[in-house]
């Protein structure tokens, strides 16, 4: 058992600093960063209770705070979601909706910012080293705290405006449930795929963001079933409300977006298709 409140606070305190000290060392080139706002009504969540065998949904609120940066060496990400459940995924030992929080972290090191030339070939303009972290913990029953550490190179691709990524991460892991204890898991590969890309429907701005991740499978999960590749995206269509409704560009978006994930966390069969709404007001 843990205490969410303070769990959460002691994440969030930690990787935010964290974040800070590492943009404070680097010389900062450009940065955009956001409040978010996500809700939907068809997640899932694998385990025990009223969630067994995704035969329920769930209804989440999501508030979220994204940083995005370059910096001498090339560009970093912060992400920060805080979601909130209904009752259809309850407290640990309570009828009330759980909280999670979860934490992201991304550096990329490009190479021509290194090296003075960036290494560009067919329709990539440029290759960079990542690294980087996820961290969550929730107060459910299961308790997890997943704590995922993964490098490997990103191909940049040459797009008009905006931005698209192809990552083959390395990746390992560790995480938590109440009848096991901490679990690590064998080492597994990521492949994911990140874009943002602007555009314009007539006279309305738009763009199109979104990520998508394949995990391999890694290894045996809380009980004796092996776990299985996971499938993991989160686009949406968003419109700049700001630029229409009082003329300042890239301060209001809204728009929808869609979660598909298959065998959530490894376990298999257990699937998302949960329709979002989304907000975002750039800072």
């Amino acid at each position: 058992m843990f205490s969410t409140k303070h769990s959460v606070a002691a994440l969030v305190g930690a990787t935010t600093l964290a974040a800070c000290a590492f943009t404070q060392a680097q010389a900062a080139t450009w940065s955009d960063s956001f409040i978010g706002y996500r809700y939907g009504t068809d997640f899932t969540e694998p385990g025990p209770g009223p969630q067994k065998d995704g035969d329920k949904h769930i209804e989440k609120h999501i508030l979220q705070f994204n940083y995005v940066g370059g910096h001498s060496l090339g560009q970093h990400l912060f992400n920060l979601d805080l979601l909130q459940s209904d009752s259809n995924d309850p407290t640990s030992g309570g009828d009330t909706g759980a909280t999670e929080a979860y934490v992201m972290y991304r550096n990329q090191l490009h190479y021509g910012k290194l090296f003075g030339d960036e290494l560009a070939f067919g329709p990539v303009k440029d290759v960079a080293l990542t690294g980087g972290v996820d961290l969550n913990t929730k107060n459910t029953e299961f308790a997890p705290r997943k704590r995922q550490l993964l490098a490997g190179p990103t191909l940049k691709f040459d797009v008009p405006e905006g931005f698209l990524d192809l990552s083959f991460f390395y990746s390992h892991e560790w995480n938590h449930a109440n009848f096991i204890g901490t679990r690590e898991f064998d080492d597994y590969y990521q492949v994911n795929l990140a874009w943002g890309l602007p555009f314009e429907a007539g006279a309305v701005p738009m763009k199109f963001q979104g990520f998508f991740n394949y995990n391999g499978a890694k290894g045996k999960g809380g009980g004796s079933e092996h776990t299985k590749p996971e499938r993991l995206s989160r686009p949406s269509l968003m419109m700049d409300v700001g630029k229409l409704a009082w003329g300042e560009e890239n301060r209001l978006w809204a728009g929808v977006g869609y979660e598909f994930w298959r065998n959530k966390f490894g376990n298999k069969g257990v699937d998302t298709d949960a329709a979002t709404f989304n907000l975002e007001w750039h800072l």
